[in-house]
């Protein structure tokens, strides 16, 4: 009697299980009939398959398939389990189905027979859009990483190779002509020398910056607050932008990867707001709270709407907020017209990030 009581018992749980199931279900025959489809299923199949099902037409299924994933293709029919239903290939594998009002989605289907004296055989299909997107957001990010981590590396070797050997090339040169004015009389010839002199002088000095504003070496010897007091200076002397920074780090020091898309956002906030925001004066505000750095760079300028980003930004606000998310941060900015604006970056520094 409890038997009894236990199978009808089961048999309510997978009748229910088979109804709300999200997973969709297909029973089929052994001649690929399709005997019954849970309503999740129902859900997915198109017009097409439900007209061919009702004709009585086996392997009605395969109007709606596009293919399954084998180890050779991405898409293929060649032997699938309508043709080959004791393959052992097809107990879990992944399959492309034309469903209505969604178009071509992939699911991870299970195949079994349940009933092998009757060819009783079960489909169940789990829809793989969410994780595919997750999938594909993953690999995205990935490779954004390695490719800013690749300009990053090769902006180093670039600006190092400016500094230590153009740079000192340049300087030796300067130190000739300085001596050549000491080894001539001629007037005309020392003006001339003299000319070139100042112009050597202003180029050296050109390439040291631009080799500082590709990787500011302050940056991977002393950490980020040494490296923006030495690119605040320089802006300030070569476009009188006046920047009142404030910071809590020290020489605290974090992951290379942190460190860099923190003076990246910053060295791009100040330089549209050197262009746009018409203002002499920055605040710029580094501080860690909790295990989160946070970066505030706020003016008082002539603002903007959001959503109406200034044209010819390098990065961009979206470019900002694509390196925060990168490394597991968050990026907002405050603005509008006649109010200024603000751009916060916020990070997440858990322990071992950290360098003591």
């Amino acid at each position: 009697m409890k038997l009894r009581a236990g199978m009808d018992s089961l048999n309510t749980l997978m009748l229910k299980l088979f109804e709300n199931s999200t997973e969709a279900i297909f029973f089929f025959d052994r001649e690929g009939r399709t005997l019954a489809m849970n309503p999740a299923a129902a859900h997915i199949v198109d017009t097409d398959f439900l007209k061919q099902l009702d004709q009585g037409n086996s392997l009605a299924l395969c109007s709606t398939c596009r293919g399954y994933t084998s180890d050779m293709e991405l898409r293929t029919c060649l032997n699938c389990f309508f043709h080959v239903p004791d393959s052992e290939d097809f107990t879990s594998y992944q399959v492309y189905l034309e469903t209505k009002n969604k178009g071509v989605i992939p699911f991870a289907a299970s195949f079994h027979t349940i009933d092998s004296e009757n060819g009783i055989r079960v489909l169940m299909l789990r829809d793989l859009t969410r994780q595919f997107k997750t999938q594909e957001k993953f690999y995205q990010n990935k490779m954004m990483k390695h490719v800013i981590e690749a300009q990053e590396n090769e902006r180093k070797r670039i600006s190092r190779e400016l500094h230590d050997s153009v740079a000192q090339e340049l300087m030796s040169a300067v130190v000739d002509l300085r001596v050549l004015k000491y080894m001539t009389g001629d007037e005309q010839l020392l003006k001339k020398v003299k000319q070139t002199e100042v112009s050597m002088t202003r180029l050296l000095s050109d390439i040291r910056n631009l080799s500082v504003e590709l990787r500011p070496a302050a940056l991977d010897d002393f950490g980020l607050e040494a490296a923006f007091r030495s690119h605040f200076k320089r802006m300030e002397q070569i476009y009188g932008l006046m920047i009142e920074f404030e910071s809590d780090l020290s020489e605290k020091r974090y992951g290379s990867e942190i460190e860099t898309v923190v003076y990246r956002v910053c060295q791009e906030a100040l330089l549209n707001a050197l262009k746009y925001a018409q203002v002499d004066l920055v605040h710029v505000k580094l501080t860690e709270r909790d295990r989160l750095l946070k970066l505030t760079i706020e003016d008082e300028g002539v603002g903007f709407n959001l959503g109406d980003e200034p044209d010819g930004t390098g990065l961009g606000l979206y470019g900002m907020q694509e390196r925060a998310e990168l490394v597991g941060g968050t990026f907002s900015v405050e603005s509008g017209i006649g109010l200024g604006t603000r751009i916060i970056i916020q990070v997440p520094v858990a322990d071992g990030n950290g360098k003591e």
